[in-house]
């Protein structure tokens, strides 16, 4: 069984940082593609980063420069570093794992206060 555990979400102020984790139980990371989503109140679901099972990565122009995807494979857990952050990165982050299927965690609040 499949699981992604987020953790790291919370509240900061505009300009801070915060870690995003996502540990994988029952999955590979390092073989398949992975990815961070936000879902804002009302918005739809959207691509914050991904990185592929070769390690290339692809970010959309509102977090380049500010965000980081990256993996370990021996804790088998992905992260999403964000600095600089902005009120307008106030989500629900998700992190994903597409194998056959796709494989969604739980979701953590982030809240940027300006």
């Amino acid at each position: 069984q499949v699981q992604l555990v987020e953790s790291g979400g919370g509240l900061v102020q505009a300009g801070g940082s915060l870690r995003l984790s996502c540990l994988a139980s029952g999955i590979t990371l390092s073989r398949n593609a992975i990815g961070w989503y936000r879902q804002a109140p009302g918005k739809q679901r959207e691509l914050v980063a991904t990185i592929s099972s070769r390690g290339s990565t692809n970010y959309p122009d509102s977090v380049k420069g500010r965000f980081t995807i990256s993996r370990d494979n021996a804790k088998n857990t992905m992260y999403l570093q964000m600095n600089s952050l902005k009120p307008e990165d106030t989500a629900v982050y998700y992190c994903k794992v597409t194998s056959w299927t796709n494989y969604w965690g739980q979701g953590t609040q982030v809240t940027v206060s300006s």
